[in-house]
């Protein structure tokens, strides 16, 4: 079967009808989607409420992408991306490379053949 994007209110009307009787088969076969997809619908609502139908994956949820472009909005949180920034050059050069350049000119050159001192 196709690999299909629901939204969570789609989500959450195939578990309400659920809820009032109707079949997981029947919810499935309308959906063009696996049983154990609908169960686990099912068990996050019953779980989460209808936040856990909120889809976990996807591109929005890289909390560290595009640093440069998030603002501030007081010290704290500058002091905190700060740090975060400090972070991940330091696993950067822990895994033995550095970054040159910036945006399109960036390239990640390794520090194993060079004095990092």
């Amino acid at each position: 079967m196709k690999n299909k994007m629901r939204t969570p209110e789609e989500k959450e009307q195939v578990v309400k009808r659920f809820l009032d009787g109707e079949s997981v088969v029947k919810l499935a076969n309308e959906m063009e989607t696996d049983r154990s997809v609908i169960y686990n619908w099912i068990n996050k609502y019953r779980g989460e409420g209808k936040e856990g139908l909120n889809s976990k994956t996807g591109k929005h949820k890289n909390h560290n992408a595009g640093l440069h472009l998030k603002r501030p909005k007081n010290k704290i949180e500058e002091l905190e991306m700060e740090l975060m920034k400090k972070e991940i050059e330091i696993a950067r050069l822990k895994k033995g490379y550095m970054v040159k350049g910036v945006g399109a000119e960036k390239e990640f050159v390794t520090t194993f053949d060079k004095n990092t001192k």
